[in-house]
């Protein structure tokens, strides 16, 4: 069995397994394969990516190097936020009195929703996302 990754012309993208390329060819020609969003059977093969195992002892190694990059990526994140101050909810108001003058930079985190984050980029607001998630102060054990 090959397994194929398929896109109809709205832009779905799917997996169908086949017996072959060939089987895959008929099969679409008749109009037996169709994306299961829309019901489309114009259907055309989506761009794949390889699937490529690794060598020898490789695949032991990769896991504990994403671990180790992940405990690096995790000090490094609590080391800026022990410069910072928690500002809960607050976080775009504050941000953007900041970048108005309004108030005094410094080093903030918070919450914000999306439509909050995306309008403080919009408006030229330094901001950016922190890589791993923050346990709020006040609900830390």
């Amino acid at each position: 069995m090959i397994v194929f990754d398929l896109r109809c012309p709205t832009g779905h993208v799917f997996e169908a397994w086949c017996g072959s390329t060939g089987a895959y060819e008929e099969q679409r020609a008749a109009g037996l394969i169709g994306c299961p969003s829309c019901g489309d059977t114009d259907i055309e093969k989506a761009l794949m990516a390889p699937a490529i195992a690794a060598k020898g002892n490789r695949a032991s190694v990769a896991p504990q190097a994403i671990k180790q990059a992940m405990h690096l990526l995790a000090a490094e994140q609590a080391k800026l936020l022990g410069k910072s101050t928690w500002v809960g909810a607050g976080f775009a108001h504050r941000a953007r009195a900041m970048h108005a003058g309004e108030e005094s930079p410094s080093l903030i985190h918070g919450q914000a929703t999306f439509a909050e984050a995306k309008a403080l980029i919009e408006d030229g607001v330094p901001v950016a996302p922190l890589p791993l998630p923050v346990v709020p102060p006040d609900q830390i054990n």
